[in-house]
């Protein structure tokens, strides 16, 4: 027989591989031990530049105006950014985030025929010219709304995903005051003017920048130059000039009327630096394009987009207490990287905050850390620090299961 009486030999083999798994298996003893959950800081260098000013010197015509940089939000210019306006079709880029979010939660999808209703067919401005009762799938409604600017289609899809147009505006407010939208307030989704129908062009830039950058599907449609709907028998050209005209154009939005005049959300991307141009008030269309891509080219000629750091990418292992395994990675959530000037070269501190151990059971994705990109002590940067995988936390019967196996083992390999 293997099983022999146990020695006093044996009993410390026991202990021993109970320390050597992590395990906190009171063995004729009351002692505890604890692990320590001081933040750890890390500091290395890099180079990037000073942060930015936004410029106000580019002499513009339009009544109000703002340049930012979509992957962080950063201004970059503004003139009047926060005076309010009236948006015009620029409106629709809020219908057009409810109508993607809608499409993420799974509450509509691309194939549903949408019907139009009296009331949708009705709308004047820019259109499709849809008649009662006529469908077309939510993937042609967004098409039409983001190619010629469609109120008939917008209007229908506002009284699909919500029953009324009423009910659509108000979930528009209500989104507006999520993002922190204080100078807006809309009373329809289209944008015909309308008393009290206002925003600001750092608003414009808000929502566009959420809609660019939480649906990147959307330049599906905002990139189309022309196409058409109902077999080929409706043809759709782009009301947006900058998507044939303007290198690496991603849309977005533009918008008239008589009282708002000329309106337009711009965006662009271009060796990995994305920027969005709003312009309102301008009073012509030509001067509308012209100034939007005055702002692109100011963007793209002085600043540029330094990447630092990859998505996944490993900073450490850090040990987890009570789990089933003794570890988890320790990685980058997204891609880390800091918009610079060109050439302003400056020492960039980067700092790590991140935990040495932690308890179980940890969840893929949890975070556990940051690390803070800054420049004579201001933030410009910073990007979570994530669980890899999940770790599930050890119980009673797994430990004791572990050990015993382990101590088998010993003993046999031990005869």
């Amino acid at each position: 027989m293997y099983i022999k009486k146990f020695t006093l030999k044996t009993l410390y083999l026991f202990i021993g591989l109970s320390v050597l798994f992590n395990y906190n298996i009171i063995v004729f003893s009351a002692d505890t031990y604890k692990w320590s959950t001081t933040p750890d800081s890390l500091e290395t260098s890099t180079s990037t530049s000073e942060p930015i000013t936004p410029n106000n010197d580019l002499n513009l015509q339009s009544g109000a105006a703002i340049l930012i940089d979509q992957n962080s939000g950063q201004v970059l210019y503004e003139h009047n950014s926060h005076e309010q306006l009236r948006p015009a079709s620029v409106t629709k880029v809020m219908s057009i985030l409810l109508i993607m979010e809608a499409l993420d939660s799974g509450q509509i999808s691309l194939e549903d025929k949408v019907p139009c209703s009296e009331n949708a067919s009705s709308m004047g401005g820019s259109q499709i010219w849809l008649t009662p009762s006529e469908t077309l799938t939510v993937n042609e409604m967004i098409k039409c709304m983001c190619v010629v600017s469609a109120n008939d289609c917008t209007v229908a899809m506002a009284e699909y995903l919500c029953g009324s147009t009423d009910a659509f505006v108000a979930k528009m407010n209500e989104r507006a005051k999520e993002l922190g939208m204080n100078d807006t307030h809309f009373k329809n989704c289209h944008g015909i003017d309308e008393d009290g129908h206002v925003t600001s062009a750092y608003d414009i830039s808000v929502m566009s920048r959420e809609l660019l950058t939480k649906h990147p599907n959307i330049t599906k449609y905002t990139t189309i130059w022309m196409d058409s709907i109902r077999d080929g028998k409706s043809e759709l050209v782009n009301t947006n000039k900058l998507v044939r005209n303007y290198e690496g154009c991603t849309g977005l939005k533009t918008g008239s009327t008589s009282l708002a005049l000329y309106n337009l959300s711009a965006s662009a991307t271009r060796n990995g630096l994305s920027l969005i141009a709003v312009i309102m008030k301008a009073p012509t269309g030509p001067i509308r394009f012209a100034e939007a891509q005055k702002l692109l080219d100011y963007g793209f000629n002085n600043f540029e987009y330094k990447k630092l750091a990859n998505k996944n990418d490993l900073i450490k292992e850090i040990s987890v207490d009570k789990g089933i395994e003794n570890g988890v990675n320790a990685i980058l959530e997204n891609d880390s990287g800091v918009l610079i000037q060109k050439g302003q070269n400056k020492d960039i501190v980067q700092s790590v905050q991140l935990t040495d151990s932690i308890n179980a059971p940890v969840s893929a994705g949890q975070v556990l850390g940051s690390v803070t990109y800054s420049l004579n002590g201001n933030e410009i940067g910073k990007v979570n620090i994530v669980a890899e995988k999940s770790v599930g936390k050890n119980t009673a019967f797994n430990m004791i299961e572990h050990v015993f196996f382990n101590w088998l083992s010993l003993l046999r390999y031990s005869k």
